[in-house]
This record gives structure tokens, C-alpha cells and sequence, in this order.
């Protein structure tokens, strides 16, 4: 078995491991591994090849490829090491040992004091909603239609449904239009956008692609090739309304409905899981149930913006070469978040509020799209944060900053209330 040992061991390069491990290298970590199952160094970002990333961290709209390249480049500055083409199949935090297996190396054993996981998300597919019918050709998660047409140059359909409204399927709208389709319609179940507003703007609107809310498909029709599918309205259960229903034809049909954190390595590890985000629970560290092992990006929740998860992600980093380095202290007071009115979750799920002079970022997604709210932070009865927003949709990731000098209870609660 190869052996390798570092101060931090990185799982994953993609925009979340690459943030890691260039702030980790900063912090003062001398040998910082990442440990990628590509044969290149970019993850998701790959195959994004539009506009509209680094508004926030650049101040300027890249490409996907523009984005992680400026990664790539200063994680090669910094003097980030990086195996390709390698799997890692087992995390032990008990020992600080990964279990992988290398195209190059065979299997190998990397020895490590801290570990962060940004192994991502995968999409939900048509088995995770059940959608009835046969399985014929043109039959595609959103996000491997992208894969497709823009890495390997295999167009893969003329006329095109999307089932949800997520952030991948409306651009894909976009970009299938631009490759000469007919997307006919993008299909929601709820009332409300799945994806961000400015993705329906800039990938529906200004296509003409019509997007019908409140809708499902609830069966899909051909033999070798797709040749339509049913769509019905849905009532306040959520359940189709069959004589309503109407046939529409196409050759393809994309689901973008849903992602869900890549956790298989992390479950197996026996790291606590959050049951809402179905990530690691995390604390303002990103520090999991397990001292050693630190977690960032959409192994953690599903972000909307590359640019969260790249804060996120350096903050992860920063953190484990700490730990690496024995100069993170253990918690000593635990401030547990709570979720309140509208609020799905919270990320992180604790803070140490001994930390001083300390700010924590509180993350969250709604459960139901609001006008004029103000978003509170409470520790008992005291509103500890505040701040006001025009409105909120569970497509858009809200947060809300509060100061650790302030937890001074046990639980901090997070919630969405009207403006008067």
C-alpha cells in the first residue's frame, strides 16, 4: 500500500476544496493534500461554462472555468498538493486516515491530522420523485445533459421539457435554446421558483420558455425514443389533477429536481448528520461531530452561489490547519441554532460563543417565498440581529449575522416575521 502523510487532507477539488486548501496553505499548514477522482482539478465547474460567477468574491462575471482557474492558479502558488484519478473510499477520524485508491498508486493510505470533506452534491433523479411510464432514449438529470453538450460535444435532443424549475434545469433552458432546441416549457410542482429569480430572467424570460408553475408530469410516453409526456396542474395537496391533464410532445425530458450533499463517506464515517440538509452538522468552524474532520460547500448544504461556498470553504480550511497545527481549542460553550417561523434550517447548527469578538454568519433557506420581512436572530426573548429584506424565496439562501459576545443563552433562534 502507498503511504502519504500531510497536515491536511483535502477530499475534493472542486470550488469547495480548492477554497480549503488555499487557506489552509495561508494559515500556516506546511503539506496540504487534495485528493480529486477527476483527472482534473475544477469539479462541477467544468462543464459551467456560462457567465455569472464571482460577482460577489471578483467583483466581475466569469465563466465556471475562469472562476475555478483563478483557484487552480493560486492553489499552485501557494504550493497546494493535489492527487488526480483518485477515489477515496474510506475516512477514519479515530485514526486521521483515508483509505483511497489511485490510478496512479494503487491503494493508498494518506495519514492526516485534519480532513476536510467538499465532496459536493449529486442531483436527484426521475427514480427519486417516481415519475410513472416507460424508460425510453432522452431521459436526463439536468446536469448530465450539461455534461454532455458542454464537455463532450453531444447534443442531446431537439425538443425539450424540463421538470424543475432549479437553478441547472433553467440554465440548460438557455443553453439547449442557444444549441438550437425547442424547449416547449419548464414544469414546477410548487407555486413558487425553485432556482434563483435572475436565472428565470436571463434563461426564461428573455427566451420566450414558457414556465408553468403548480404543474408535474405524470407520465412519460415512447418506446425506444421519448415521444411526450403528460403534464397536469397539481391542487393545494400537491396532487395532479388527471382531467386537466394534456399531452405534450418532445424527444427529451431534463429533471433538475433537486440536489442533495454527497454524504456516503460521511455517513459511513459515522459523522452526525443534519436530517434536514441530509450534510454533516457543523458548527462556525465548520468543525463536524468529529474533532478532526471539517466539512464545507455543498457536502454541507446546497448553496445557490459558488461564492458562498468558496467563503465557506476558505473558513473550513483556515480552521483545519488550526486543528492540524494544535491551535484550535475544543468548544467550551455550545450554542445551539434553532430554527423558527419560515426558516427550513440553519447552517451552522452550533456555535462556540466563547469565541471573542467573534461574528457568525447564520445561513438559511426559507420554507415559503415572502414580501417585506425583517429576518431575526433571538437568544430568549432579546433580538440579538436584525435585518430587513424585500423578499425571500426558498431558491435564495438568506443569512442573518450575529456576534458570539451576544449568545449568551443556550439556543439562538432564527426566524422570518412580517413587516408591519
Amino acid at each position: 500500500m502507498y503511504n502519504v502523510k500531510c497536515d491536511v487532507a483535502i477530499i475534493g477539488g472542486g470550488p469547495a476544496g480548492l477554497a480549503a486548501a488555499i487557506a489552509a496553505k495561508e494559515e500556516g499548514a506546511e503539506k496540504v493534500l487534495i485528493l480529486e477522482r477527476d483527472n482534473a482539478l475544477g469539479g462541477i465547474l467544468q462543464q459551467c461554462i456560462h457567465p455569472g460567477f464571482g460577482l460577489t468574491r471578483f467583483k466581475e462575471e466569469l465563466t465556471g472555468p475562469e472562476y475555478y482557474g483563478r483557484f487552480v492558479d493560486k492553489a499552485k502558488e501557494v504550493g497546494v498538493d493535489y492527487m488526480l484519478d483518485t477515489m477515496v473510499l474510506e475516512v477514519n477520524h479515530e485514526t486521521n486516515e483515508v483509505i483511497c485508491t489511485s490510478s496512479r498508486y494503487g491503494l493508498t493510505q494518506v495519514q492526516a491530522k485534519s480532513i476536510v470533506l467538499a465532496m459536493g452534491c449529486r442531483e436527484k433523479t426521475r427514480a427519486s420523485i417516481m415519475v410513472p411510464g416507460t424508460r425510453p432514449a432522452g431521459l436526463y438529470t439536468a446536469g448530465s445533459a450539461q455534461r454532455l453538450v458542454n464537455r463532450q460535444n453531444i447534443m442531446v435532443g431537439k425538443k425539450v421539457v424540463i421538470l424543475g424549475s432549479g437553478d441547472i434545469g433553467m440554465i440548460m433552458a438557455r443553453r439547449m435554446t442557444l444549441e438550437g432546441a425547442k424547449v416547449v416549457m419548464v414544469v414546477e410542482l410548487m407555486d413558487y421558483l425553485a432556482g434563483l429569480t435572475r436565472n428565470r430572467v436571463q434563461c426564461l424570460d428573455d427566451f420566450g420558455i414558457p414556465l408553468k408553475l403548480a404543474h408535474t408530469i405524470t407520465r412519460i410516453e415512447g418506446n425506444e425514443r421519448v415521444t411526450g409526456v403528460w403534464v397536469a396542474p397539481v391542487d393545494e395537496k400537491k396532487q395532479p389533477i388527471a382531467e386537466k391533464a394534456e399531452l405534450v410532445e418532445c424527444d427529451t425530458v431534463l429533471f433538475s429536481v433537486g440536489l442533495m450533499p454527497e454524504n456516503e463517506l460521511t455517513r459511513k464515517a459515522g459523522i452526525a448528520i443534519n436530517p434536514i440538509t441530509n450534510g454533516p452538522a457543523v458548527n462556525q468552524y465548520m468543525q463536524t461531530s468529529a474533532p478532526s474532520v471539517f466539512a464545507c460547500g455543498n457536502v454541507v448544504h446546497v448553496n445557490d452561489l459558488v461564492d458562498n461556498v468558496s467563503e465557506e470553504s476558505s473558513r473550513a480550511g483556515k480552521y483545519a490547519a488550526r486543528y492540524a497545527m494544535g491551535k484550535l481549542a475544543g468548544e467550551q460553550k455550545t450554542v445551539t441554532c434553532v430554527t423558527g417561523r419560515n426558516v427550513r434550517y440553519l447552517c451552522p447548527q452550533t456555535v462556540d460563543a466563547n469565541e471573542e469578538g467573534g461574528k457568525v454568519s447564520l445561513y438559511f433557506r426559507v420554507l415559503q417565498p415572502e414580501l417585506g420581512v425583517k429576518l431575526i436572530a433571538r437568544c430568549g426573548d432579546e433580538v440579538i440581529a436584525s435585518t430587513k429584506e424585500f423578499r425571500v424565496n426558498p431558491g435564495e439562501m438568506c443569512h442573518v449575522n450575529v456576534a458570539t459576545e451576544k449568545l449568551t443563552g443556550d439556543t439562538v433562534t432564527v426566524e422570518v416575521i412580517k413587516e408591519d
